[in-house]
């Protein structure tokens, strides 16, 4: 399992000694001992190790990784380049095109949002292979709500983008009136046509990112070739 190695570590290191964490610690290392299991391990903490906390701008929470073979990496919603871009990705894309007017690219590969200080953070880190939420409950949900109360402290302006109501389960942890929250519908097929698309979330972010003086995010994923 990897380490966080930036600095999100001291605000989390109480985490880990606790008697949930030293649990969830053995069942992962059980798991991927026995089991498939992703993201690869030393992926598991790739939201924190791609955006400090010092640099995070916007939150987007996922709920737990993608379960496909070869998809999950670390980041929510994202996937590495040459795998096929997941549904929901896409629908996100298509609300970026209507909203922004993005092009829709080649590949699901997010890490340019996660180097300008888009946290890409599920509230589940690891997935047994093709078992959607099989780790949810195990104690990775009580490790995520800490790095968001982490986050609720910060004193300056954070957006979190909630889809769908795992994300929105969050929102009662979050008052910081510096911070804004922003909810919708998941993208999934499933729900998007019910207030995801047209929700406006990435327009709405950069205003506020504007108006307190910060570099607006730059949505735009570029084609691979």
């Amino acid at each position: 399992m990897g380490m966080i190695q930036n600095d999100w570590l001291e605000p989390l290191k109480s985490e880990f000694s606790k008697p949930y964490y030293k649990e969830l610690y053995k069942k992962v290392q059980e798991e991927y001992n026995t089991r498939l299991v992703f993201p690869p391990a030393n992926d598991i903490f790739n939201a924190f190790d791609f955006t400090p906390l010092s640099e995070v701008k916007v939150v987007i929470l996922g709920q737990d990784p993608y379960h496909g073979d070869g998809q999950a990496h670390g980041l929510s919603f994202s996937v590495k380049p040459g795998v096929k871009t997941p549904p929901s990705l896409v629908n996100i894309y298509k609300e970026l095109q209507s909203d922004l007017g993005c092009y829709i690219p080649n590949n699901g590969y997010l890490e340019k949002w996660a180097k300008q200080g888009v946290l890409l953070l599920n509230t589940v880190l690891t997935v047994c292979a093709h078992q959607a939420n099989s780790h949810r409950g195990i104690g990775w949900e009580e490790f995520t709500d800490a790095a968001i109360r982490i986050l609720n402290e910060q004193d300056r302006p954070i957006v979190y983008l909630l889809w769908g109501r795992p994300a929105q389960s969050k929102k009662s942890m979050l008052h910081n009136p510096k911070h804004l929250i922003l909810t919708a519908a998941h993208p999934s097929p499933l729900s998007a046509h019910n207030g995801f698309f047209g929700c406006k979330h990435f327009s709405q972010t950069n205003e506020f990112l504007k108006r307190n003086g910060l570099e607006p995010i730059d949505w735009q994923i570029e084609n691979l070739s």
